[in-house]
């Protein structure tokens, strides 16, 4: 399942994995693969860990890490810059490995993480520095309390996405509040954005963190018609959220991600009531009933649902090569 990376690379996946990856996977994924929605990270900077993995996770850690997901693949990536609250001077660190590694691959491209308080100014050139593609923004540094409630411009202020406007850049944008797209105040904000800002590209992540693809169904047809707008699939595990994405507003807005690390934890997201949540391989539930599962990479099941969606509108084998390539790299100008 993987390449022969080098001696000193420890992959993750187990039998499990590439069980899965033959059964499910193997024929359903192209050659080319865009990761529009992938990070790298200094270990000490970040919250998470991936189980059985330590380390810091540059480019070429990058490659051998999604190389268990789908072995053999020509890559290009767009990597989003990490920081968190409680350690800000890992924000500037991070950038720059970001600026640093994107450069190593002309299929490569990378976002540059904003705090809502950044001048404009500071940012253009500091992206330019970096020679850096666009924006990455996060609701933990909003100032609103919980910051999963947080309002668009709390943590993605208006004078920020102008400034992408200026420059043709990317942002990419993990929504928050209960109900996501679904919400009114945030698909008026993002078609205010998209129509005010048509040079901007926007990005919303997790297939409009439509966790709950309810609120996808419900909140996409308000987002109709803005040719800025785009969506990452990462680590939704959802089929029908990149379904509606699909046939409310077409295939070619639509783009592969990730979510490494995200990627290579086990378990799966699950819509549930009017929300969803988390099912992780340390949550109780992998020995119900009549059999033990063994959980599998986040990944993996993530990739199963965006097959399961393409099969469900009758994707073309071309079509789907867009959304893991061709659509991306258009979009970055990818070549």
């Amino acid at each position: 399942m993987s390449s022969t990376p080098s001696s000193s690379f420890r992959g993750v996946a187990r039998s499990c994995d590439r069980d899965f990856y033959e059964r499910e996977l193997a024929t359903f994924i192209p050659p080319r693969v865009f990761d529009a929605h992938c990070h790298l990270w200094f270990e000490d900077e970040v919250p998470f860990r991936i189980p059985g993995y330590s380390g810091d996770v540059g480019a070429n850690e990058y490659l051998r890490l999604v190389d268990e997901l789908h072995p053999g693949r020509e890559m290009g990536a767009l990597f989003l810059s990490y920081a968190i609250p409680t350690k800000p001077a890992g924000r500037d660190r991070t950038n720059e490995m970001t600026g640093r590694e994107t450069a190593k691959n002309p299929r490569f491209r990378g976002e540059f993480f904003i705090r809502p308080d950044d001048d404009p100014e500071w940012v253009r050139q500091e992206v330019h520095r970096l020679k850096l593609h666009g924006l990455k923004c996060y609701h933990t540094f909003s100032a609103s309390k919980p910051t999963w409630e947080s309002s668009i411009p709390e943590f993605l202020p208006e004078r920020l996405v102008q400034l992408a406007h200026q420059e043709g850049w990317v942002i990419t944008l993990h929504m928050v509040k209960s109900r996501a797209v679904a919400d009114r105040e945030n698909y008026e904000c993002i078609r205010r954005y998209c129509e005010q800002y048509p040079n901007m590209k926007l990005i919303l992540a997790h297939s409009a963190r439509g966790f709950q693809p309810a609120h996808n169904l419900e909140g996409l047809p308000h987002l109709k018609g803005l040719d800025n707008l785009y969506f990452d699939t990462s680590a939704n595990c959802e089929p029908i959220a990149h379904q509606a994405i699909i046939r409310i507003l077409g295939h070619d807005k639509l783009m592969y991600g990730s979510d490494l690390p995200i990627s290579h934890m086990r378990g799966r997201s699950l819509s549930a009531a009017d929300s969803f949540l988390w099912l992780y391989e340390e949550t109780p539930v992998w020995g119900e009933k009549h059999s033990k599962i063994d959980p599998v990479l986040i990944g993996l099941e993530h990739l199963r649902s965006v097959k399961w969606a393409c099969w469900s509108e009758r994707l073309t084998d071309s079509q789907i090569e867009d959304i893991f390539w061709n659509n991306a790299a258009k979009l970055l100008n990818v070549h």
